[in-house]
């Protein structure tokens, strides 16, 4: 049991009082006692003497009267302590001014047998590095040349602490010149200084000199480089350091982890990031907020909400309080992902801790708003944003906020948000065109239509290929009669384009398809790659409503090969399927009765069908739709009379067995396809915008 022991006054009384005490030429006022030497000791003294306790002079009748508390299982004080009283003395009364002529008159006191813990620990406690560099020549002449590199390794703790790596360079390749060899404590303190001062490509050189030296790198080293090569993307030697440490069963540092899981998210690998959050836990490592919010970030990007709101949960599990990035980045996942609850639920306390917002998150907001069908909310958030003093909208979120209207076809609305926008002083777009120009075709206004892209095109905005599109669009919503107006649109946002609407205007199979089929081949392939989907089911759409099939197929086959549709078809040796996400209801249609007749063909010549027929076409409501793909399709299958029905426990699919399927392809005629694509009404958009 620790035991309280009066200590009667000597010289080694008042030494560690004054030797522990900092030394700085730049802000002597500054000493204190490290924090390890205030819990070691705790003094006691009597009121009536306090004063004499910072008098060196005074007399120890007076300090025989305190008392210590000394915990005898605390490793002997530093022998420094024990010192002469005039050194002491000496050093206590230099509180500023200090140079070296007078820190060489105090070092000097010390006599000669200065041990190596001395000088380590005087080293330990100078906060100014010219004043450790001035105490370090003199401890080289009082301590052997062997242990030397143990002085400089101090001092490399000092440049990291203070983040000065270029002295810290200048001072090892001193060391190196006078030949000191380094240890792997230098390496170590090293590394970590250039890593925390962004000299990344430094590190890699002191790493790759380890094995000059004889050096095998230690756990402190290891965690240091996979932060250095996770930085830099060296994602090889990165993952080779990680593994290696995991084999060695080394301490990794939250910090190679927290770089592990940047570099994944940066690659795209968020399933990496997972990984590694993983191994943290199985290791024992405790987390630290920058590794949570990194994963988070991570998890926003890869539009994984659910992993992100499970991360959190165990973030405030193990007892941290987000910040305002832990609050972004979940704000980016929920709204990316579309748990619009749940990022509704973040913006509101965030608003509720007065924490501001930027524009960026705003705008996620309010897209993922627009995504979900949120007018209210989107309002309500446009309101707070133009009620805040630091954070006014600008044309982007204008342009959001027409876009959220224009989805759902609130006209009137959309409208008078672009006279406010344009009353702000802000020019709208292409693309707040595009949202017009959608708005105006689904509601059937082809006069507006034309009239806000006569408007856009006088101003001089060039057209692009989603507001080409979404022409092709409007013309597969409004009456034949009126498509002659969008045409003469289309003929001047793109003439190869409109060469090819005016072909299909003509309504002709002929057989004389070859240079039309090459003029599509050529647009779709210079389409840009985020509209050609959605052009190639605007044009399936627009041959279905001209009741040509054959186009309509030529249409899909050319998507197929330009690889602009992928996986529609797949089979196993029990199942064969037809995936219709993401197309059109005329695409899906034309693929669905492309598939039907190669089953036919299998069957006719005596292939043998699998036991389970499936078609997928996946809950997908679009945000533009009145009605979704999946319950369209029902009802066709139902006209069709065909065996395909809805399964109950998967969303979207329809099922039949191979002996129905093979008695209903026995029944239909051979002109049963055609005749039903003739009959299909077009009353669902396609997509036109991915905004």
């Amino acid at each position: 049991m620790a035991q309280a022991y009066p200590l009667c006054s000597s010289p080694s009384s008042s030494t560690f009082h004054y030797l522990t005490t900092r030394i700085s030429i730049s802000s002597p006022n500054s000493f204190k006692l490290p924090y390890k030497f205030k819990t070691f000791f705790s003094f006691q003294p009597l009121q009536e003497d306090s004063a004499n306790l910072n008098n060196p002079d005074s007399n120890s009748s007076s300090l025989s009267k305190t008392k210590i508390w000394f915990n005898p299982k605390t490793p002997k004080p530093k022998r420094i302590w024990n010192k002469s009283d005039k050194t002491v003395s000496s050093l206590a009364k230099l509180t500023k001014n200090l140079n070296e002529q007078q820190i060489s008159e105090i070092l000097n006191g010390l006599a000669d047998d200065v041990t190596e813990r001395d000088a380590e620990h005087i080293l330990h406690n100078i906060a100014d590095p010219e004043t450790a560099i001035f105490v370090l020549e003199f401890f080289k002449q009082k301590i052997e040349f062997e242990r030397h590199v143990v002085l400089y390794n101090v001092l490399f703790k000092l440049f990291r602490e203070i983040k000065d790596f270029e002295q810290a360079e200048k001072l090892f390749d001193e060391m190196l010149q006078r030949g000191v060899k380094p240890d792997v404590v230098t390496f170590s303190t090293l590394i970590r200084c250039a890593a925390v001062c962004s000299f990344l490509h430094k590190a890699v050189e002191l790493f790759e000199r380890m094995p000059a030296f004889g050096c095998e790198p230690d756990y402190n080293v290891s965690s240091s480089m996979i932060y250095v090569y996770a930085r830099t993307g060296n994602v090889d030697m990165a993952l080779k350091l990680y593994d290696d440490a995991k084999n060695e069963k080394w301490v990794i540092r939250p910090v190679a982890f927290s770089a592990l899981i940047k570099m994944y998210g940066k690659l795209g690998n968020y399933d990496g990031c997972l990984s590694v959050y993983n191994d943290m836990k199985v290791l024992g490592v405790r987390p630290n907020m920058v590794l949570y919010n990194a994963l988070l970030y991570a998890m926003g990007r890869a539009k994984r909400a659910k992993d992100a709101k499970g991360v959190y949960q165990e973030m405030k599990k193990n007892g941290f309080v987000p910040n305002w990035g832990t609050y972004a980045a979940l704000l980016e996942a929920y709204s990316r992902g579309r748990l619009s609850k749940e990022a509704l639920s973040v913006y509101k306390e965030m608003k509720e801790k007065g924490m501001r917002m930027n524009k960026v998150l705003y705008s996620m907001l309010l897209d993922m708003c627009a995504g979900v069908g949120f007018v209210g909310e989107a309002v309500e958030i446009f309101e707070d944003m133009k009620r805040s003093v630091t954070c006014q909208p600008d044309d982007f979120i204008y342009t959001s906020l027409i876009n959220i209207y224009s989805c759902n076809g609130k006209t009137p609305e959309a409208e008078a948000m672009l006279k406010e926008m344009i009353s702000c002083g802000f020019e709208p777009n292409i693309l707040v065109l595009t949202m017009f120009v959608h708005c105006y075709g689904k509601a059937k206004r082809t006069y507006d239509v034309v009239n806000i892209f006569n408007q856009f095109w006088d101003a001089g905005i060039t057209p692009d290929d989603r507001l080409c599109d979404c022409l092709v669009y409007v013309m597969t919503q409004i009456p034949k009669e009126e498509h002659g107006k969008i045409t003469n649109c289309i003929q001047k946002a793109n003439p190869r384009l409109g060469y090819i609407v005016t072909y299909l205007m003509e309504e002709s199979e002929g057989d004389d398809d070859g240079n039309f089929m090459k003029e599509t081949s050529e647009l779709l392939s210079s389409t840009a790659d985020s509209v050609k989907k959605s052009l190639c089911n605007n044009l399936i759409d627009l041959c279905v409503k001209f009741g040509l099939q054959q186009k309509a197929r030529n249409f899909l086959d050319l998507g197929l090969t330009l690889e602009i549709y992928s996986d529609v078809q797949s089979r196993s040796e029990t199942q064969w399927c037809l995936n219709l996400k993401k197309l059109s209801v005329g695409a899906a249609m034309t693929a669905f009765h492309v598939w039907i007749d190669d089953l036919s063909k299998a069957f006719e010549s005596g292939e043998e069908l699998p036991q389970v027929l499936g078609i997928s076409t996946v809950p997908w409501r679009h945000k533009r739709s009145d009605k979704d793909l999946a319950s369209v399709f029902e009802s066709y299958l139902k006209e069709l009379n065909s065996p395909f029905h809805k399964a109950t426990n998967m969303p979207g699919w329809f099922f039949t067995k191979s002996q129905e399927a093979k008695s209903w392809l026995q029944s239909r005629g051979s002109t049963e396809t055609v005749a039903a694509l003739n009959n299909t009404v077009l009353d669902v958009p396609t997509e036109a915008l991915h905004h």
